[in-house]
This record gives structure tokens, C-alpha cells and sequence, in this order.
């Protein structure tokens, strides 16, 4: 499994491939892990339409979320850390909902 400490120079976090049930957990985790300023590129098969919306709910302020490209099965989003988040408490879903 991907975690952020083996982001490569690239800083890609490529989870086409991850199954469903740990893929948020992963993407969150690498979030988490983030120092703020810094970022990473999420490779996903959809738009991650609700996991941005986890985002806003769960870090609202603390991020930026900015499409590098959507195509229909592949697209990528640089994420990027702006704040310093503060007492996270189990907010890492292991669901990727309906999609």
C-alpha cells in the first residue's frame, strides 16, 4: 500500500488500483501527514466529488483543491495543505460511498 512517507518526486498518490474500501482512509491519512505548504497530486479512475465534500466538512480552510486534469476515468487533483489541523479524532473514512 501507498502511503504519503513513499510520495516520489512527483508526489503522486495514485489510487486507481486501491479497493474502494481503504482508498479514502489512504487519501485522508496522506493528507494528515502533509507538513502545511506542502502537497500532493491524487490519481483517481472518477472525479472525487465526495471526498472533496469530506474535505470541506471534516478541514474546512486548511486546503486547496485544484484539477491537473479530468477525463472521464482519469483524473488528478493537487492537493495542498494550508493550515495546520488540529485535534483530528477518527475523521479517516474507509468508504468510498456509491461511486
Amino acid at each position: 500500500m501507498t502511503s504519503s512517507t513513499e510520495l516520489g518526486p512527483d508526489r503522486m498518490l495514485d489510487v486507481r488500483e486501491i479497493p474502494c474500501s481503504t482508498k479514502h482512509g489512504l487519501i485522508i491519512q496522506t493528507f494528515l501527514d502533509l507538513a502545511v505548504g506542502e502537497h500532493f497530486i491524487l490519481r483517481n479512475g472518477h472525479d472525487p466529488v465526495p471526498l472533496r465534500y469530506q474535505f470541506e466538512a471534516e478541514f474546512p480552510g486548511t486546503f486547496t483543491w485544484e484539477y491537473v486534469h479530468r477525463l472521464p476515468e482519469d483524473v488528478a487533483v493537487k492537493i495542498s495543505k494550508l493550515k495546520a489541523i488540529a485535534g483530528v479524532a477518527n475523521v479517516i473514512s474507509h468508504s468510498c460511498g456509491t461511486h
